[in-house]
């Protein structure tokens, strides 16, 4: 059975000026009578694959205005993945699965894989969020300036908020083709030449009335201010996304892309972040590293007195279990690790020096 050259319209039973839901229903219809798993017979497979084809067709407005302007010339050059990229093969069947498998047919009758739906595309940020908001988790705004697509229009670029015809000096394809032939070596060589339609700049598409909104480029420059959470204790580096607020599609009627938002501490004035564990230096006398001392020490929320045992030397760690910060996903505290540093004093009183230098002379 050859149906290839057959009408798209006719193909899923609709009229020309059909609408999106009705070619819907026609589709999903169509595609259940003739899956492969349910209809045996010698055709269902070529027949199933001329019904998904002619839906990708004519569901995009862009692909088609070029197929109702140019016919089948008009779409020839679209790949499988241009078709069925976008396909979602489970919003058909309603989660059925007849041995296929929601998205496995395309694997056995378009020879690909199901990709995820087209959208535009991801935005990436970094941040750095004080170590207090770390040790207790929060919000935290972020703020980001990209395009979004325009509301007047649809992301469209007319007036009327509607797909705007294919472009007359490409047929909607975006290309312009020059044929010529030359001789050579006593044969005639045809040469063809495809350059970017310069009517369109390779749109395939004619705005002649553009949207005021966003003068017809289907997007406007938009500033957010979005609020994530921030996990208690979350690692350094580590990515949120967070969904449809990345870059707008070029493609009306794609959901825009994701915004993945890298997480690092900020510079702190009295800790160094390693992990879960916070490093602080503390400075002591010369006498108290000798004879012990107690001293106060900050944490991220309190004060605590720590004591400084006798002898102790420089550089020497003193381990604060359990006040650092919440350990990511896996439960419990770090540590402030407290570095000692001794103060030697540069210049010594006389009786100062007198004293040290009886110390000196003990054994």
């Amino acid at each position: 059975m050859n149906t290839d050259e057959q009408d798209y319209y006719e193909v899923l039973g609709v009229p020309h000026d059909a609408d999106e839901e009705v070619i819907k229903k026609a589709y999903h219809k169509l595609a259940m009578k003739w899956h492969p798993d349910r209809n045996k017979s010698p055709d269902a497979e070529a027949r199933f694959k001329q019904i998904a084809k002619a839906y990708a067709i004519l569901k995009d407005p862009k692909k088609r205005a070029r197929y109702d302007a140019s016919g089948f010339e008009g779409v020839a050059h679209y790949t499988p993945e241009d078709l069925f990229g976008g396909l979602d093969m489970g919003d058909i069947f309603g989660g059925m699965d007849f041995g296929f498998g929601g998205g496995n047919i395309f694997d056995s009758i378009f020879g690909r894989r199901p990709t995820r739906p087209l959208h535009g595309q991801d935005l990436r940020v970094s941040i750095h969020v004080p170590l207090t908001l770390i040790n207790e988790g929060g919000k935290q705004t972020v703020r980001i300036s990209h395009p979004v697509t325009c509301s007047k229009c649809h992301g469209y670029g007319t007036k009327s908020g509607k797909a705007p015809p294919p472009c007359p000096s490409c047929n909607g394809t975006g290309r312009q083709v020059k044929t010529h032939k030359e001789k050579r070596a006593a044969q005639d060589v045809q040469i063809q030449q495809i350059t970017i339609c310069p009517a369109c700049h390779g749109k395939g598409t004619a705005i002649d009335e553009p949207c005021k909104h966003c003068g017809g480029y289907g997007q406007i420059e938009k500033e957010e201010k979005i609020k994530i959470n921030i996990p208690a204790g979350i690692d350094e580096g580590t990515v949120l996304r967070i969904t449809g607020h990345g870059m707008p599609a070029d493609q009306p009627g794609v959901p825009q892309g994701d915004l993945y938002v890298s997480v690092y501490s900020q510079a702190d004035p009295i800790f160094q972040r390693q992990g879960a564990d916070l490093w602080h230096s503390v400075t002591v006398e010369v006498i108290d590293a000798i004879l012990g001392t107690e001293i106060k020490v900050p944490t991220l929320t309190k004060s605590l007195n720590v004591r400084i045992p006798p002898g102790t030397q420089p550089d020497e760690l003193l381990r604060l279990r359990g006040e650092g910060l919440p350990r990511f996903k896996n439960g419990g505290r770090g540590d402030i690790k407290l570095r000692i540093q001794v103060h030697v004093p540069e210049q010594l009183t006389e009786s100062q020096r007198e004293l040290y230098e009886k110390l000196k002379s003990l054994p």
